[in-house]
């Protein structure tokens, strides 16, 4: 089944969230992770706001050149027992592991 690009993008914005939420929580490590190309993953995080999900970067202190992690502070109208009950489906949708 061939995904729209809405959906596929909104897919892709559950992913990375809950990549983030379960420890895979930086650009480098979602990139190793995934094989998601470095821009798809950084212009994914971003847009998470476009759905009310608050995501934070923090900077590990003492390191330089954003070298940190990020945190889902807020879910906004995403169910998160939702997601934890399809992410295989999202997964298989998206040919990510």
């Amino acid at each position: 089944m061939e995904l729209s690009k809405t959906k596929s993008s909104f897919y892709r914005r559950l992913y990375i969230a809950y990549l983030i939420e379960n420890g895979i929580d930086s650009v480098p490590k979602i990139i190793a992770f995934s094989g998601m190309p470095r821009r798809t993953a950084q212009d994914t995080i971003k847009s998470l706001i476009e759905l009310d999900i608050i995501c934070q970067f923090t900077q590990t202190k003492g390191e330089r050149h954003q070298t940190g992690h990020y945190t889902i502070e807020q879910w906004g109208a995403i169910n998160r027992d939702w997601l934890n009950q399809n992410i295989e489906q999202i997964k298989v949708a998206l040919d990510y592991p």
